[in-house]
């Protein structure tokens, strides 16, 4: 333990090692003001989706398209045909899916220009979307499967689909294969 003695040394020690400093003439408290938070864009936010829901249509009409029957086929102009095939066979690991059941078309359309956006910026190169069959639907046909091929159709960064392999999702979801 350090008894009255040895604190007296210690302060002559620290007198003497600071016998020749000056006092700073600064005032005695510097005043900081809080920062200030960074505004949020709401509009450039609304701007944003409002340009993810205009960049798919539901009126869309594909020039061109592969469908066999029921099963979604697609492979963008310029890209070889096997693709289709590698697709289909599960040639690729699925990185990111999404369920669209339950969501009417304009949520869903927007859930999958966002979900393709985000995809991109992660550099995700395959992903399955589910849209589901149908059987919950007035009718019991499938709304969404039709829109979703042609919000498809509608993206660059998309280079082919195909219909899900059954152990996938069969005819209720489609693997889709996104630009490098």
């Amino acid at each position: 333990m350090a008894g009255p003695e040895q604190d007296d040394d210690a302060h002559e020690l620290f007198r003497a090692a600071v016998k020749d400093a000056r006092p700073l003439n600064a005032p005695r408290r510097l005043h900081h003001p809080p920062a200030r938070p960074k505004p949020v864009p709401h509009q450039f936010i609304r701007d944003e989706r409002q340009a993810l829901l205009d960049s798919l249509s539901d009126h869309y009409i594909p020039a061109h398209e592969l469908e066999n029957g029921e099963e979604l086929l697609y492979l963008r102009n310029g890209h070889a045909p096997d693709i289709l095939s590698k697709l289909r066979r599960g040639h690729w690991v699925v990185q990111a899916a999404i369920d669209l059941h339950g969501l009417v078309a304009d949520e869903a359309r927007l859930y999958v220009a966002s979900f393709l956006a985000d995809c991109k910026k992660r550099g995700i190169r395959c992903v399955r979307i589910v849209h589901g069959k149908g059987l919950g639907s007035r009718n019991r046909e499938p709304v969404l499967k039709h829109k979703v091929r042609n919000w498809l159709m509608q993206k660059d960064e998309v280079i082919a689909y195909a219909q899900a392999r059954r152990e996938d999702g069969g005819s209720g979801a489609v693997i889709v294969l996104l630009k490098a």
